[in-house]
């Protein structure tokens, strides 16, 4: 009799343990299954700061940095927002990539030549003696480029997208129809062109595009070299009366990019959505954003100001083109300092302008 009341026992032990744990198991279902739908049907709304130093009325405002927090809101259900911060007020032109890093604003647009020397590789995007015929162009050689190339020095950020000006040409107070014209005179430059003005005989002056217009004003530079847009963006004709075109001489890459722990730390579901929209708006959009600036911009100077344009001939193209090469061989050498092949490198932007020629 003890035995079998022992037996018993024993038993309903191990029925009501075996309760506890299905019960306990129950439990853990339900919340596994609560926070599977917690992630599906996550409503938050996320929240960015976006820093460039572009002027509020600027195109890079209204269409670029305005269209892309339009299309993502609208994307997400008005779940995502992105309150910009135009003109510096924010950070400073060649401090918004690192304040980005830092965390200051979430996202930045600004131009990788703003930081010479922190950006080695990107600066393939614009050597001179490549012809970019449009910003569509060079855009879609710069973005893809960069996909195939995959420079360590912007995986410290999450890249949305990049856009390039294209060609820039050499807006001057005096015309410059050669290159005995271009001896001395004082050109206002940003990255690679500070090296490359001196082959040509010209003086380099280093300073942001918000700097350029009363330098030239007051006489302290005697042009810019940059994108036609700069004409009516910066109202630059109002200062110079010349325009020499140069599509071989600039080009400028400009990045959108997001801080990585702010990335990370997105749904992937959000973050799905923000390369879908990146990819679609950089086509339609951003790659030729330059394009419509700079054709609206010397009408406008032409029409409103009287710049007079000037075209070298061929063999003056030529003798340009052939000055400015070493700055070709140069960048090859320091790339193999640095430890990347700089042949391909190279290659890799001379084979892909080609393609979107």
């Amino acid at each position: 009799m003890k035995k079998l009341v022992l037996f018993l026992s024993l038993a309903l032990l191990l029925v009501l343990g075996a309760g506890c744990d299905a019960g306990d198991a129950e439990d853990v279902g339900d919340d596994e299954t609560t926070d599977v739908e917690a992630v599906e049907n996550d409503d938050r709304s996320f929240d960015f700061t976006l820093a460039h130093f572009f002027p509020a009325g600027h195109p890079a405002e209204v269409d670029l940095v305005q269209g892309w927090a339009e299309e993502l809101n609208e994307a997400s259900g008005g779940r995502i927002e992105i309150t910009s911060y135009p003109g510096e007020t924010l950070l400073e032109a060649n401090d918004t990539y690192s304040g980005v890093v830092a965390g200051t604003a979430d996202i930045g647009l600004s131009a990788f030549f703003y930081t010479r020397g922190r950006f080695p590789i990107l600066e393939a995007f614009e050597l001179p003696g490549i012809v970019y015929k449009d910003s569509y162009t060079a855009s879609k050689v710069a973005w893809e480029g960069i996909k195939e190339l995959q420079p360590v020095e912007v995986q410290d950020t999450e890249l949305m997208f990049v856009l390039a000006t294209g060609p820039g040409d050499l807006f001057t107070t005096s015309p410059v129809r050669n290159l005995e014209d271009l001896q001395g005179m004082k050109i206002r430059a940003a990255g690679l062109s500070a090296d490359t003005l001196p082959l040509l005989g010209a003086t380099p002056e280093a300073m942001p595009q918000p700097d350029a217009y009363e330098a030239i004003q007051r006489g302290l530079v005697d042009g810019n070299l940059a994108p036609v847009e700069v004409l009516k963006g910066w109202r630059h004709a109002e200062v110079t009366d010349y325009l020499t075109r140069t599509p071989f001489l600039y080009n400028a890459v400009f990045f959108v990019t997001m801080n990585q722990e702010k990335w990370d730390g997105l749904p992937s579901e959000i973050q799905d959505l923000f390369l879908e929209v990146n990819e679609r708006f950089f086509e339609e959009a951003a790659a030729g954003l330059w394009d419509a600036q700079n054709e609206e911009a010397l009408e406008w100077a032409v029409e409103e100001t009287g710049q007079e344009i000037i075209e070298l001939d061929n063999a003056e193209t030529e003798l340009w083109i052939e000055r400015v090469i070493p700055i070709q061989e140069d960048f090859v050498t320091k790339m193999n300092e640095l430890g990347h092949d700089g042949a391909v490198i190279l290659e890799t932007v001379r084979n892909l302008a080609e393609e979107y020629q």
